[in-house]
């Protein structure tokens, strides 16, 4: 990997950094001026900014922390023992003129953490999935192979990595064909089915899991791929206090038209020419309270964003936990499939 991939101006954006981030792979940027190291920026500095202001338009010189770890190039050889003293996977050698030399990488398998994420995980695998129709036709939604393995077969190799051994599907549509899938396989993993008896929506099958979950727990549809540290999900759920916290990736949309203001006498106020928008959506993924299963009404259809605006009517903590843009993979509709099936080949 090349020095220059870790470099970032401090006049950059925001969002500039975060897409560099993903580019890279790792979790810090090194920030320069004048082409000189001036600062680092990390994916925690980043979300920490967007939770506490909320503002997308900031520059990279506004969040990155201007005292930065780093050596210089005659004490190169103590690189490993500073990292892991520090805690930090990527460290800048830098000359007296403070040019990046070097960036000094931990070998993955040495970094890779022990994973304890044991948070049993419910996956929501019900749906029709009309969008994905012919291939629903024949298969339930789950069971849509992306490469050579379903899709919720990938979401709960995803969380097993991470330590969660006991997963709990719901299901309805073409339910035993999902049941007899995974009687097949050999699996490191318990799997329990929730039947419903009629759709009762991305919440409402929570209810049919009364007395069987009593601690936090994740909630996620079943046609998503979350590319993230869910331990660090999980810790800042329980840090905040939160009820439930939504998971949110970043979206950048290029509006492909010249948009028009108009002022209240009729005139144009202002022309944008394909102005590009940014915001947070919900990406299906929550880290969810057991309270929330034994207040529920039994049988009752309602979507799970329906159950968290009623908790927020009621003053409870709902909080969020911001990801970029190229940690999601959602393949809800046909082309999104094929997109997801493009990036898992590449990548694995």
């Amino acid at each position: 990997m090349e020095v220059i991939e870790f470099l970032i101006d401090e006049e950059s954006t925001m969002l500039e950094a975060m897409q560099q981030l993903d580019k890279v792979a790792k979790k810090v940027l090194f920030v320069t001026r004048d082409g000189h190291f001036v600062a680092a920026i990390t994916d925690g500095d980043i979300r920490r900014w967007i939770l506490k202001k909320g503002n997308l338009d900031a520059k990279v010189r506004e969040i990155a922390n201007y005292n930065p770890k780093y050596l210089l190039e005659e004490e190169k050889t103590k690189a490993k023992e500073f990292m892991k003293k520090h805690s930090i996977e990527a460290l800048p050698i830098l000359d007296k003129e403070s040019n990046i030399l070097s960036v000094v990488l931990w070998n993955d398998e040495e970094v890779e953490p022990q994973r304890t994420l044991e948070v049993p995980v419910v996956i929501m695998a019900g749906g029709l999935g009309k969008r994905l129709y012919p291939y629903t036709k024949i298969l339930p939604k789950p069971l849509i192979p992306i490469g050579e393995i379903p899709i919720v077969e990938h979401i709960i190799n995803r969380f097993n990595r991470h330590g969660s051994d006991q997963f709990y599907l719901v299901v309805n549509h073409k339910k035993n064909m999902i049941k007899a899938y995974f009687n097949e396989i050999e699996k490191a993993y318990k799997v329990d089915y929730v039947d419903e008896d009629k759709p009762l929506g991305t919440g409402g099958g929570l209810s049919l899991l009364k007395g069987k979950i009593n601690s936090t727990f994740i909630l996620s549809n079943c046609d998503i791929l979350i590319e993230e540290d869910y331990e660090k999900i999980y810790n800042y759920h329980n840090k905040e206090n939160n009820l439930i916290t939504m998971v949110c990736s970043l979206k950048n949309i290029k509006i492909p038209y010249g948009v028009i203001e108009i002022s209240e006498t009729g005139e144009i106020e202002s022309m944008k020419e394909k102005p590009e928008l940014s915001f947070f959506t919900n990406t299906g993924m929550y880290i969810v309270e057991p309270k929330i299963i034994e207040e529920l009404e039994e049988d009752k259809p309602i979507g799970f964003p329906d159950i968290i605006e009623q908790y927020k009517a009621k003053g409870e903590k709902i909080g969020i936990y911001p990801i970029s843009e190229n940690s999601w993979m959602d393949m809800g509709q046909i082309d999104e499939m094929e997109e997801m099936r493009r990036r898992l080949e590449r990548d694995e």
